[in-house]
């Protein structure tokens, strides 16, 4: 009841707010763009900040972190849309050493956050057709359900949610590098049961069970994980209706917890919480998604789309590094550990979902799916 009653509160004042910040009339909210704000100038300056940038590796273990291959899609998904193939050939080189003298880089096929490694060579066989990328990604996503649980989920289920963004970001693209709809069959039924078991009533999900806060790249994570799913489903998956129902009640949540401003907080619900660049890259991307496929309302989730657009592009330096991106974060069991979690400037939490909404704002409209 208390939540339901902030959740009232936080819309009512930012729905009160957002006429200062929403476009002129007559304005079409994703192609008209301040200068310098454009979703062709941004994608630019990130992709190109991150040819520049280095690897960025597990501690522990020395191999590629599942935050770089998010940018790293991000970026390609991003020279596809603009055609740009100078990009897409930068982005190649930097992946090449790893068949060769950097090939100790490359994680293992045995955990979540290790085998979304094989969506960017799948990606790369999109854009160049090369088969030794297809080969290389095509083990990392049938290695994930090589050896199947009894309920017909992969071995590597946590049941943590992020997880549903790293699992569907491999299979997805194993669909479109074969057309093999098994792929999505059981990545739709691996979301449905996530869903079922760990979505709360108001469509946002805890960070964990004994963390019951809604930690915003957390349910970034799930976000952008639904959209990439609903993405490729057909409109007559016969799982697709419960997901799409699924997802319009996390946007719904997500709407109305936006600040005026555009922005997303750490913790969404909670007002004295700071602003987070990483879970607002994520939701924006959901809702820009949303209203081009013809998910979501055009005229409710357009222009909030724009708002955060808009927003994130104030968070940017001139070195094209995203600012205000919540550390990596485990599992805290009070709201002062989200409240003082550091925060890091040109992470690729932050990087990669300012690529994917760029790469997502010049996407023609389609339409595809029921509202």
């Amino acid at each position: 009841m208390r939540f339901h009653t902030a959740l009232v509160c936080l819309g009512l004042f930012g729905l009160a707010s957002s006429a200062a910040t929403a476009a002129s009339p007559g304005v079409d909210v994703f192609t008209e763009w301040p200068a310098g704000t454009s979703p062709q100038e941004i994608g630019h300056r990130v992709a190109t900040r991150f040819l520049a940038s280095p690897h960025a590796l597990w501690p522990q273990f020395g191999t590629l972190s599942y935050s770089e291959i998010c940018a790293w899609t991000g970026a390609l998904d991003f020279a596809e849309r603009t055609g740009d193939r100078k990009l897409t050939a930068q982005l190649t080189a930097r992946f090449e050493p790893l068949l060769g003298a950097e090939a100790a880089l490359v994680p293992p096929i045995d955990h979540v956050d290790n085998s979304v490694f094989g969506a960017l060579p799948l990606a790369l066989y999109r854009q160049t057709g090369h088969a030794r990328f297809r080969t290389l990604g095509l083990a990392f996503a049938d290695g994930q359900w090589d050896r199947p649980t009894p309920e017909g989920l992969t071995n590597q289920t946590r049941f943590w949610i992020d997880d549903m963004y790293m699992i569907t970001a491999l299979q997805v693209r194993a669909f479109r590098a074969t057309g093999h709809t098994a792929y999505l069959d059981r990545t739709a039924a691996q979301m449905l049961v996530y869903l079922d078991r760990l979505q709360q009533p108001n469509g946002l999900f805890f960070h964990a069970p004994a963390a019951p806060f809604f930690w915003s790249r957390g349910n970034g994570w799930m976000a952008a994980g639904l959209t990439e799913l609903l993405r490729a489903l057909p409109a007559t998956h016969p799982l697709r209706p419960r997901l799409l129902e699924n997802y319009h009640r996390m946007m719904a949540t997500l709407l109305a917890l936006q600040a005026p401003e555009g922005m997303w907080r750490q913790l969404l619900d909670r007002p004295e919480a700071w602003p987070e660049a990483s879970g607002t890259g994520m939701f924006t991307y959901a809702f820009v998604t949303g209203v081009k496929q013809g998910w979501l309302d055009a005229a409710t989730y357009g222009p909030a789309a724009r708002r955060a657009w808009l927003a994130l592009t104030t968070y940017l330096e001139p070195n094209a590094e995203l600012r205000e991106i919540c550390v990596g974060t485990g599992t805290g069991s009070d709201l002062q550990y989200y409240l003082d979690r550091p925060r890091r400037t040109g992470d690729f939490h932050g990087q990669a979902p300012l690529l994917w909404t760029a790469a997502a704002l010049l996407e023609s409209e389609t339409g595809s799916g029921a509202k």
